[in-house]
Parts: structure tokens; sequence; C-alpha cells
């Protein structure tokens, strides 16, 4: 089963930087470089998220939690 496609507009000096490293990798084409290249930077960029997410929990809001369910003493 083939993947959905849509076509993107990428600058010449892009596509022609990623033609140039084509003969130095894996990949058969531009366009398959190309998706890996954003998929690779887009797992980056979720991950970076979430773990910001993560760390934007206010110490002093998850100590007032735990002493309300009882797990910390006033």
């Amino acid at each position: 089963m083939t993947a959905a496609t849509e076509s993107v507009e990428l600058p010449s000096r892009i596509v022609s930087r990623v033609e140039s490293r084509l003969p130095h990798s894996e990949f058969d084409s531009t366009d398959q470089y190309i998706t890996f290249v954003l998929e690779e930077v887009l797992a980056r960029v979720e991950d970076s998220t979430a773990e910001e997410d993560f760390e934007a929990v206010d110490e002093d809001e998850v100590q007032d939690r735990l002493k309300s369910l009882g797990y910390l003493s006033e």
C-alpha cells in the first residue's frame, strides 16, 4: 500500500543541497531523503515538547496535592 502524498515547494538551494548529498546516502530519491529528514526533525521537536510539558509542573502544586492526598504531612 502506498502512502498518500502531497506536493510541497522548496527553495532550489535546499533541493540542490539534498541532491548533492544523495550519492552519499542510502536514499534513492530526494523525496525519500527529505521525508526522512523531516520525520527526524519532527520527532525531536515532539520529544522536546513532551519533555518541556513534563518539566513545567509547578513543584509547589505537586507538594500541595500530595499533602491533600495524605502522602505528605503539613
